[in-house]
């Protein structure tokens, strides 16, 4: 019954951290905010691991095959879309071009893994991926084309890169690791990205409130511990394209989140596009 239930238990939870990181940004800057974060998810997966007598990593190659995808997944996803927000990209362009990433992960997953994608799974990308640009179209703002902010295109599409290949990366080279240790030394590759991204280029100035503190909390036990622990577990036991079609879900029910917390609008055509963002995940997925 988890099996079959985490797919839409990780849908639900990442869908949640666009809604902290708009609690959170306002009193940090993004690669300051996400390094505090880092330090914090490191402390307490190397304490569930050395609580559990969890193997950690030993050969080199294999160390610096976790670096690498928590490189990926972590700071260039994570760093990319924060600092893209910050730059004046709109969250619904920046979630348009961070939303390409299964189409371009199912380009990808062939030639590298063998993995055949039906006809029926690219008519499901594509639905997903048409479902998801209904849903941002019906937003308030819109996609955000007006005043396009350049700076925070290259950060999306850095996002867009880090999220793709962190994921094929992973699925290659991570299919063995312990999901405590594995994901500890992952985040150390992401910090040793961040941290001196902060330190060179922000004031790493944090404004102290309780909003930050739970929108932090919420970030490190639910984000990064609950739902980047399924992602992996997710891409451990599926195809990558399969996995990666999960992501069109994510801006139907964050606008789902924020109509229940916000108020904001939920109009037909955006319904409509969250039925159609379904309708392409279920043709994608089914076996």
């Amino acid at each position: 019954m988890f099996t079959r239930a985490m797919p839409a238990l990780f849908v639900a939870l990442w869908s949640t951290g666009f809604i902290g990181a708009k609690f959170g940004l306002p009193y940090a800057e993004p690669f300051t905010f996400l390094s505090i974060r880092f330090v914090l998810v490191i402390a307490l997966l190397a304490g569930l691991g050395l609580a559990g007598r969890a193997v950690w990593p030993k050969s080199p190659r294999q160390i610096g095959h976790l670096l690498v995808s928590g490189s990926l997944v972590h700071a260039a996803y994570l760093g990319g879309v924060f600092a893209a927000i910050h730059h004046g990209l709109s969250s619904g362009m920046a979630a348009l071009l961070v939303g390409l990433q299964p189409l371009l992960t199912a380009l990808v997953a062939g030639p590298l893994f063998g993995e055949r994608i039906s006809p029926r799974q690219w008519l499901g990308l594509i639905l997903g991926l048409v479902g998801v640009l209904l849903v941002l179209a019906a937003r308030p703002s819109g996609l955000g084309f007006a005043g396009l902010s350049w700076v925070g295109v290259g950060f999306a599409l850095v996002a867009l890169g880090g999220i793709t290949m962190g994921t094929l990366y992973q699925k290659r080279f991570g299919q063995g690791m312990d999901l405590r240790t594995g994901s500890a030394v992952q985040y150390v590759g992401a910090l040793l990205v961040l941290g001196p991204a902060a330190y060179f280029t922000e004031t790493m100035q944090v404004e102290w409130s309780l909003t930050f503190v739970l929108a932090m909390a919420w970030l490190v036990l639910v984000l990064s511990l609950g739902a980047i622990t399924l992602l992996m577990m997710l891409i451990r036991n599926g195809e990558a394209a399969r996995v990666a079609s999960l992501f069109y879900l994510v801006p139907p029910v964050t606008a789902a989140i924020a109509w229940a917390l916000f108020g904001e609008t939920l109009t037909v055509l955006g319904l409509a596009g969250m039925g159609l963002a379904a309708l392409g995940v279920a043709l994608v997925i089914r076996r």
